[in-house]
């Protein structure tokens, strides 16, 4: 009864420690420099990296870290993105515990539904929860409920802009480092040219290998249904398709659901929390897609565990997502794109063999490296010419990525 107590008494004290750790301070820093390829798929194009990492911290110098990103557009001067999340963001953070806020259930009506002038969602709730972990002295995987530590990773490209030599490289390479399974980019206008893809993956890596492919809506319902039959019949098995058509036509997903029985179709990646319920409530999809907002990731995949539905990793920053893929059981796969921002932090996840592991550091275990904060920080908004040379990848030195022109070679760490 004694030993009852005192552990009682010791969780109870551990709570109140807890909740008296409150946000009093947030440091913001902005990044610009060149991606070390082009990335994108049938929709986008894009060749550099806008980065603004946001740190949150508590009374007791704790620091939660996120990332806000701007993929097609620059972020503004980083003053202005501080004028931003002081005067629509700060208010409702400071002097409240993480652990509070990432449980919030808001009720937002009329105009108070509406996104936030800048992208700082995804980063407010991964520096929340990185917080409230390191808070509660655990990995953000296990605070999660997380029973595993690794979760199966695919090398996906982001390649619809390669070369066919970058192509065949690039994969070459992600085989011949341990992956099995291999997602690339399709909706060419010239559908010829999605099938030679398809050809030049089966060379370029193992017999056997997991192929996944991604439209990104490029397709109506009834040509996705008929180009997946040509791929079908070409002779290329499909673990799944993903975005083949538009996010909100659920009819026509279900439809490609029922009539293509020999692949899984992989949608929810553009949709919010909301429309991913209405998505799998319609029948809509074999797999959800999901990212990087930690609380909307772990609601919806409890939904899509109740409905068994399983769950997917799509992209996330740095690949915090492992500790959401952790702790979901619906999860197999997590998306791994080789980009390089591995520089941004003292040290990245882990990513060996196709699997990918989630640290065992209290929160997620990323933190910025203050070495990159004074060598790559970009206050102000540089024009694409005057990023210079990409950072440096580790992990595709070996693929033979050409860069842009004027770019130059990738720079080393010093």
């Amino acid at each position: 009864m004694i030993l009852i107590y005192q552990t009682y008494h010791k969780n109870i004290q551990n709570t109140i420690l807890v909740n008296q750790m409150q946000l009093t301070e947030y440091h913001i820093t902005r990044f610009q420099f060149a991606r070390d390829r082009t990335i994108g798929d049938s929709q986008v194009r894009i060749d550099e990296a806008n980065i603004a990492a946001l740190e949150l911290v508590d009374d007791k110098g704790n620091v939660g870290l996120g990332f806000v990103q701007g993929l097609i557009v620059p972020l503004p001067d980083q003053e202005e993105i501080e004028r931003v999340f002081e005067s629509e963001v700060w208010s409702n953070l400071k002097g409240n515990a993480p652990i509070s806020l990432v449980h919030r259930v808001k009720r937002p009506r009329g105009g108070n539904q509406r996104a936030l002038s800048l992208p700082f969602e995804e980063a407010i709730q991964v520096a929340l929860w990185d917080l409230a972990a390191k808070q509660s002295g655990l990995p953000l995987h296990r605070l999660l409920g997380g029973q595993r530590d690794r979760v199966r990773a695919y090398a996906s490209g982001l390649d619809y802009h390669f070369s066919d030599a970058e192509f065949t490289s690039f994969f070459g390479h992600a085989d011949a480092i341990g992956y099995n399974a291999f997602k690339i980019k399709v909706g060419h206008p010239d559908f010829e040219r999605d099938l030679h893809r398809l050809n030049l993956l089966s060379k370029a890596v193992r017999p056997g290998a997991l192929v996944m492919i991604d439209a990104n809506e490029a397709w109506g319902a009834k040509e996705a249904l008929v180009k997946l039959t040509k791929i079908r019949d070409a002779g290329f098995d499909l673990l799944w398709a993903e975005d083949p058509i538009l996010r909100d036509d659920f009819d026509g997903l279900r439809m490609l659901r029922q009539a293509a029985p020999w692949t899984l179709i992989n949608s929810g990646e553009y949709l919010n929390a909301a429309g991913k319920r209405q998505l799998m409530m319609a029948g809509g999809t074999d797999i959800l897609n999901v990212h990087g907002q930690v609380t909307d990731v772990m609601r919806i995949g409890w939904l899509a565990a109740e409905l068994g539905i399983p769950v997917s990793l799509g992209n996330t920053f740095l690949e915090v997502g492992v500790h959401m893929a952790c702790a979901l059981p619906e999860v197999e796969w997590l998306e791994y794109s080789f980009q390089n921002f591995d520089h941004l932090v003292d040290q990245p996840v882990v990513i060996r063999d196709g699997w990918a592991f989630a640290p065992d550091r209290m929160g997620h275990g990323l933190v910025l490296s203050e070495k990159t904060r004074l060598e790559w920080s970009r206050p102000n908004v540089l024009s694409r010419d005057q990023l210079g040379a990409p950072p440096f990848n580790p992990r595709v030195v070996d693929a033979k990525i050409t860069p842009r022109p004027g770019d130059g070679v990738q720079q080393k760490p010093k």
